[in-house]
């Protein structure tokens, strides 16, 4: 039982791990400038 749960510590502790890790990458890479998005909530613009 407590090898079990052992485990699913573990699994989550590397998801979230691989979580952040997407997050991180992806607000490096953002381009810098501005984001302007045209959706069906109207126009938003975003300096980066």
């Amino acid at each position: 039982m407590k090898q079990n749960m052992l485990y699913v510590i573990i699994g989550a502790l590397v998801v979230v791990i691989i979580a952040l890790g997407i997050y991180v990458y992806r607000e490096q890479t953002r381009p810098k400038g501005v984001e302007l998005k045209i959706d069906d909530k109207g126009i938003s613009i975003q300096q980066n």
